[in-house]
């Protein structure tokens, strides 16, 4: 189990500026394919609450998340998983009943066996790590959607947001505030 807070910014790009940021700050390294499973309740209650809670699969690893609002950020609760394990819990369509993100979701008020699977939402992503955060370039597919999006990670919010913003002047790019990527996959199904 891992908890840590996650304080990032977004915005949507086109394919055009996707281009020019990897080609200035990631020339020739190769994204790598995450599948992101989406889970709530029928009615959304998690949603309801700002929160969101995936099973991502890497190539050879994979991951439960639970991220719940705070006044800066979003802390994420992390239950590392075997691939074996996530492939059975997509089977079921359902998360472990022990664990981290159990206990969180317990505090909730919601139990484990209450959320189901929803959405699915697959990213390339090129990572690199820049003086002023981790910065992500994803590529992404849900439904018939294709979008291209860029985040900064960073440690404190108000300073990230200014290197952010100045970030996307360096390329021209207009703010487009992008919704979380399990927004836009749930937008997807209905």
């Amino acid at each position: 189990m891992t908890e840590q807070i996650e304080i990032e910014y977004k915005t949507l790009l086109t394919n055009t500026q996707f281009a020019a940021i990897k080609a200035k700050y990631a020339p020739g390294k190769n994204a790598f394919v995450q599948e992101n499973y989406y889970f709530d309740t029928p009615d959304f209650r998690l949603k309801q609450l700002q929160c969101g809670l995936r099973i991502r699969i890497f190539e050879d690893s994979a991951e439960c998340t639970l991220k719940t609002p705070l006044k800066e950020g979003l802390l994420e609760t992390t239950d590392h998983l075997s691939l074996e394990q996530a492939q059975t819990l997509l089977q079921t369509q359902t998360i472990l009943p022990h664990g981290s993100v159990a206990q969180k979701l317990a505090s909730l008020g919601i139990q484990p066996d209450q959320v189901r699977l929803l959405a699915d939402l697959k990213t390339a992503r090129i990572q690199i790590d820049l003086p002023i955060g981790e910065l992500a370039l994803d590529e992404s597919w849900y439904g018939k959607n294709h979008d291209y999006e860029l985040e900064l990670e960073v440690s404190e919010a108000s300073k990230g947001k200014q290197d952010f913003l100045d970030l996307l002047a360096e390329f021209g790019i207009r703010y487009q505030p992008a919704k979380n990527k399990i927004v836009r996959a749930f937008e997807a199904i209905v």
